[in-house]
């Protein structure tokens, strides 16, 4: 049954929003680390209701991310620390969208291996956002991440993002010019934060003749919090408001926790409004399946004052006391035709064939398993949308040489160290499900014989809860052939403080090239 709530507006994976305003209609972009195509655009007329229209990285020749592996960093083990490993995975990171004379921009940071050493901060752009075509992109020199963009009223434009190195990051700005990337002004410290580590997200506002900066600082985690700071003058001094953070989620025990990386802005009626990132964690466990996901909160900024943001909460409430609930047949998120797929890193291409109805996708075997970054890897899926759902393809069995080491089915995927393949093991003649997590030192494997022939039809089915993974399987074409049980993973085993969400698809690895195996009806809810 379709859920009446609002949040979150973007569900999955779907981190570090960032809105604009563009002739009655608001578009969303996201990060994507190591996803291609990366930065999805979202539109939407109302704010409750979005279509994935496209991605601002669509081409493989616009960028590499070739070198976005995920770094596992050391347990934290301090006192009051969290007992667990976090992952840093590189590639595109908080992406800024703004709009001016006719033109709509998105500034973004590729994050090469080893994580940090190298930024490839970058502007792209288009003139019609809905055709899906965007410049490639046009490259600046910033030591730092999240750079986002301001248009001043006298024309000039204004460059700022989270300066290295970290964790005391700090908030540097400089005048540059679009269309070159070249810097007009020194680039200059506006503000430190209050004293949380990494100080990020940026985004400046001018109103009522103040310039007003807000960050996020104390990480994106359990102490994520948004702050605010002002000045008459553009350069600053930038004073802290004395109530800060003016959103946060820390210390307490709310659904939506790690609240922080926040847009503010107004709708078509003048009402404040800010979009953040947020993770719906499960207060029995503790899993938050989904990873960071993008919510919709109520604001509000009277002339003169300081800005504010209400609780996240699955329903925002307006400023007269009603709740927002989504009405029925309202739909939280679709669409258009095949811009919601994803590729790991710098795929081949080629090696993911579509048909011309889209139902069957003929994949060439990789040599390379997504247990690793370093080489180009054979899979294409979905972001996971449904914290209870489902997802499922149908495998065709091919008759291949033992010494291929075939291995081809489902695969849940975060990043090379987290993933669960659920495959047919063509030279074991078995089917198996495989889960890792490097980051837990989880490594396990359920694995039953099953006899198949060429021709012969296998499906693959996963169905999800806010707690639970389970994977059953099917042999054959009759409909009244019950589905196989197999295994159940616990959420937890795939839980853990990350940049990243679930992907779920098909892959197919084999020691041999040119193996090809054919997929057919992928469906990821």
């Amino acid at each position: 049954m379709p859920s009446t709530d609002i949040n979150p507006i973007i569900p999955g994976f779907a981190p570090d929003p960032s809105i604009v305003l563009i002739d009655g209609t608001f578009f969303l972009v996201n990060s994507t680390f190591h996803l291609f195509p990366g930065l999805p655009i979202y539109a939407s007329k109302d704010l409750l209701s979005w279509k994935h229209i496209g991605n601002a990285i669509n081409r493989q020749e616009q960028l590499s991310l070739a070198k976005s592996g995920t770094t596992i960093w050391p347990r934290d083990d301090s006192p009051g620390g969290t007992g667990d490993c976090m992952l840093a995975t590189g590639g595109l990171y908080a992406p800024t969208i703004r709009h001016r004379d006719g033109i709509t921009y998105v500034v973004c940071t590729n994050i090469l291996q080893p994580l940090f050493d190298v930024k490839e901060n970058f502007i792209v752009s288009t003139t019609d956002i809905w055709s899906n075509s965007w410049s490639d992109p046009v490259y600046f020199d910033f030591d730092g991440i999240d750079p986002s963009i301001f248009f001043d009223d006298d024309g000039r434009v204004y460059m700022k993002g989270s300066a290295a190195p970290g964790p005391m990051t700090k908030i540097n700005m400089f005048e540059i010019d679009l269309k070159t990337g070249k810097k007009l002004t020194d680039e200059k410290t506006i503000w430190e934060g209050t004293g949380g580590i990494y100080p990020e997200g940026p985004h400046l506002y001018k109103k009522d003749g103040w310039y007003y900066v807000m960050i996020s600082e104390g990480g994106t985690h359990e102490n994520h919090m948004i702050t605010v700071a002002r000045s008459k003058d553009i350069w600053g001094p930038y004073d802290a408001f004395e109530k800060n953070p003016i959103l946060t989620a820390r210390g307490t025990d709310e659904y939506i926790r790690y609240t922080g990386h926040c847009d503010m802005f107004q709708d078509q009626q003048g009402n404040w409004w800010g979009v953040c990132l947020g993770v719906r964690k499960e207060k029995a466990t503790g899993s938050y399946i989904m990873g960071r996901e993008t919510f919709l909160t109520t604001g509000k900024w009277d002339e003169g004052e300081w800005p504010s943001l209400n609780q996240v909460r699955l329903n925002p409430i307006l400023d007269n006391g009603t709740l927002l609930v989504r009405a029925e047949g309202n739909v939280r998120l679709t669409s258009q035709p095949s811009v919601d797929y994803v590729y790991i890193r710098d795929a081949i291409l080629d090696h993911h064939r579509f048909s011309d109805d889209a139902e069957t996708i003929t994949l060439t075997a990789s040599e390379g398993d997504i247990s690793q970054w370093q080489e180009p890897v054979t899979f294409i899926g979905k972001r996971q949308r449904e914290l209870q759902g489902g997802a499922g393809a149908s495998m065709e069995v091919i008759s291949t040489p033992a010494s291929s080491y075939l291995k081809a089915g489902l695969a849940y995927y975060k990043d090379e160290h987290r993933f669960i393949k659920f495959f047919y093991d063509f030279s074991a003649s078995s089917i198996v499900v495989e889960t890792v997590n490097k980051a837990k030192e989880i490594s396990k494997t359920s694995k039953v014989d099953l006899q198949l022939k060429e021709g012969d039809l296998i499906s693959f089915r996963v169905e999800y809860t806010e707690t639970k993974y389970n994977f059953s399987y099917w042999v054959g074409t009759d409909e009244k052939v019950a589905w196989i049980s197999f295994t159940s993973v616990d959420a937890l085993d795939m839980t853990g403080p990350d940049f990243v969400g679930p992907v779920i698809g098909i892959f197919a690895t084999s020691r041999v090239p040119d193996v090809q195996v054919q997929f057919k009806n992928l469906a990821v809810e």
